[in-house]
Parts: C-alpha cells; structure tokens; sequence
C-alpha cells in the first residue's frame, strides 16, 4: 500500500511539472500583448544607458527571486505593517534598487499601450528583462519562455537558508541547487552570473583577514589578488563600499569569471571553490577555454531556471502594481 501511494504521488508530481512547463511558452502574449518584448527590451535599454548598474542588479534581482519561492516576483513586495516581505530578509538587503526599477519603469511602458495594459505579469517582464541585461552586456541573446503568474505570497522567513552564501562550498551549493532541480554543471553555469556585478567589502572579510586561527588569509586566494583587496576594502572601510566580482572585466558578460577562477581570483569561497573541487574544476577548466561552450551552458540553465515554482492558474495573478499584492 505504501509502495502504491508512493507511485501516486510521483505520478502527481511529474504531471504538475509538466502542465506548469506545458504553461510557459515562447511567443505566449501573441494575441494579448504582441510587442511585450520589445517594449521591455527599448525600457531595459533607456534604464541601462542611465547607470550600469541596472545590469548586475536586474540579473541578481531575478536569482533572488526564483530561487525563494520561484520565479513569481514575490521578491519585489514591498513590506507592510502587516507583513514583513521577502526583500526585508538580510539576505536580501543588499539587492541594488536598480533591479526593481527596471521592472517597475517596464511595468509602466507596456501600461502605456492600451492592448498591453495590466496583461503581462511582473514575473515575465523579470524574466525579459533578465535575459536582455545579459544580452546588454555582451552574453548571448536566446528566446524567453513566458507565461508565468505572478506570486500571492512573500514573506521574510521563507528566505531563510533558500540563498547561496558567500562561504559556502560545493556540497551546499550543489545541495541548495539540487532543491530548484538544478544539477552540478548547472549550478557552476549559473555561477557564471558573477562575470558581472559587485558584492560589498564586508562579504570578504573573512578571507582575507581572519580565514582562521593559523592563517588570516585564504591559501586559494591569489597573493596579489589579496593586496588588491586590503587595498579596497581596508579593515575600517564604510560597510556599504562594494568591489567588482569579476577584477578583470567587471562589466562585460564573458567566459573571464571562469579564467579568474584558475589564477585564484575567486571573489568568494563560494566561487573559487568551484575551482579547487575536484567535481567542478573539469567544467570550470572547459568554460575558461570556451567562451561558447559556456553561453550554451548559461542559456540553458537559466531557461531551466525560469521553470521553477512557476504560478499558473489560481496560485498567482497579474499584478497591477509589482510591489504590491492586487
């Protein structure tokens, strides 16, 4: 009986994946909304050419997201006395005001357009919008899957331990990845988001000052790498002063992330230990060589990111206004 309930179950599951993956599909506002992505993309554009960082920020604004409560846009709730929403969580704190700007001026593009108005959900302007940040900065360009409703609940405690640390290894990474059905390679394809971005002094501390009780330093981190960094983010520097993620090309989507990974130039242990695993260090290795293998790897594993926790019918609405429920 229990064998029998169990396989029940499994068929329930695998069912629900599919008729969510059945909902997402390319081109879905044909008939509502035709010109959704361009609309999103001339906003997106408009709002990068104001400040780069609308790029690093949008990109980081949608891991966040998807990885709480899956990609519904719950992480854009803005906190009520009643509630205290996911963006309040501290893991959350240090998300770049940019990112949901770009949402919100978006929003109020396709408003603009009479056929579009309150027709698309904050989740798939996200997803456009990630997608073209990517393409922005130099990444590949690739077709978005659509069709996703936006979220009815965010709240701060359900982003307790559902976000990668900047200590973490690859046994948690591949553990909090593996929870959003992401494999190995595309956890470390993932990571690769980091090409772009910043992260504040205070995230590594710990590698470069205190690593533990017989070396303050890192041994995996790079010893010049490690002057270059007490050289930004000196032990009394302001909390909030952020560095590059990538010290190379801090502003362009390439393949260096990987590269500065085999020197050592890890920002976080999170991500140099992708190197120093033996697990991860063949695909870290391949990517470094091949700038297309790894867009590839990236396209893919984000258009599978965009699958996960999708809302569809009475588990999600369009919202009128992104950060607040309707």
């Amino acid at each position: 009986m229990a064998a029998k309930n169990l396989l029940l179950l499994f068929i329930s599951l695998f069912l629900t994946v599919n008729l969510v993956s059945a909902q997402l599909r390319r081109n879905f506002y044909a008939g509502s909304c035709p010109n959704v992505e361009q609309i999103v993309r001339d906003a997106v554009q408009k709002k990068v050419q104001q400040t780069f960082t609308t790029i690093p920020a949008t990109l980081r604004l949608y891991f966040h997201d998807c990885f709480v409560n899956g990609c519904d846009a719950s992480v854009m709730i803005a906190s009520t006395g009643n509630n205290k929403a996911e963006k309040d969580h501290p893991d959350n704190l240090s998300l770049a005001g940019d990112g949901f700007d770009t949402v919100t001026k978006a929003k109020q593009a396709l408003d603009a357009v009479a056929n579009c108005r309150n027709k698309v959900s904050c989740a798939d302007i996200l997803t456009i919008a990630t997608r073209d940040v990517v393409n922005l900065a130099g990444g590949p360009r690739y077709e978005v899957e659509l069709g996703r409703l936006d979220g009815l609940s965010s709240t701060a405690a359900s982003v307790e331990g559902k976000l990668p640390q900047p200590t973490d290894d690859v046994n948690k990474l591949t553990s909090l990845f593996a929870k959003n059905g992401l494999n190995l390679n595309e956890m470390i394809a993932l990571s690769g988001a980091h090409t772009l971005g910043f992260a504040h002094c205070t995230k590594v501390f710990n590698r470069i000052y205190t690593f533990n009780k017989t070396t303050q330093v890192d041994p995996t981190v790079n010893k010049g790498y490690v002057t270059e960094l007490r050289a930004s983010c000196p032990r009394n520097i302001d909390p909030r002063v952020a560095i590059n993620m990538d010290p190379t090309t801090p502003r362009q989507f390439d393949n260096v992330y990987y590269k500065n990974l085999q020197q050592g130039k890890g920002l976080f242990t999170s991500d140099q230990d992708l190197f120093t695993d033996r697990r991860s260090k063949p695909t870290v290795d391949l990517w470094a060589n091949n700038a297309n293998l790894f867009n590839q790897a990236f396209v893919n594993s984000m258009i599978k990111l965009g699958r996960v926790g999708v809302k569809t019918g009475r588990n999600g609405n369009i919202r009128r206004d992104c950060g607040a429920f309707n």
